[in-house]
């Protein structure tokens, strides 16, 4: 899987338009935002994917000002009260597992998060998704694999939220801009290089420069 360097931002019917099972779960929510990530994968590798996201720590990636933004929300958070358990899955707001049809409930999800607040809600040989809750919002990151029909997919990362009345919404309006400019850009770029380590090829792709 050869990585260009960088991903970029889709039009949210990108999601929409695809039979995507999440959309059986998520009729309150909304797209916030659809990425392509960069690379093509092949047989075996979404699996391999869904690993690499499992132990991804977006919080400690190549760009020191996206790092920063993450220690400064952690930090918010822990001051606030933002990321209080009483907020999170199973408390706030009940898992989406709760929604899944019989044939994804009782199928195997991936490998526990090892560093990013997810917990899966569905794990398939073509589609996974995994939610997050604090009292800001309620979200649901998607990843999905599009064939190209020569036995090869491209990924795409969805992610839709349902944020916590009016403060939330007006959190996640304020920090839209960072997201775009600052965090997904390197952000998608580390997760196709931990993509790639996963799968144990050489894209010969450079070495990322940290902003």
């Amino acid at each position: 899987m050869r990585i260009p360097h960088s991903a970029h931002r889709l039009d949210n019917r990108a999601h929409a338009s695809r039979p995507w099972r999440i959309h059986e779960l998520t009729a309150d929510f909304r797209v916030e935002d659809v990425w392509q990530l960069p690379g093509r994968g092949g047989p075996g590798d979404f699996a391999r994917l869904v690993e690499a996201m499992a132990w991804f720590d977006p919080s400690h990636g190549s760009s020191r000002l996206s790092n920063a933004l993450f220690a400064l929300r952690w930090k918010l958070g822990e001051l606030l009260g933002w990321d209080d358990p009483r907020g999170g899955i199973g408390a706030r707001v009940p898992t989406l597992r709760q929604r899944l049809p019989a044939d994804l409930r009782d199928a195997p999800t991936g490998p526990d998060f090892t560093a990013a607040p997810f917990t899966w809600v569905y794990v398939t040989e073509e589609e996974c998704a995994a939610e997050v809750a604090n009292q800001t919002v309620h979200g649901v990151m998607h990843i999905g694999a599009i064939p190209d029909g020569a036995g090869r997919f491209r990924a795409q990362m969805a992610v839709l939220v349902k944020p916590n009345g009016a403060f939330g919404a007006t959190y996640m309006a304020a920090i839209r801009p960072f997201r775009h400019l600052i965090v997904y850009p390197p952000l998608m770029r580390d997760a196709a290089r931990a993509w790639e380590t996963a799968t144990g090829r050489t894209s010969g792709a450079e070495t990322p420069v940290a902003d």
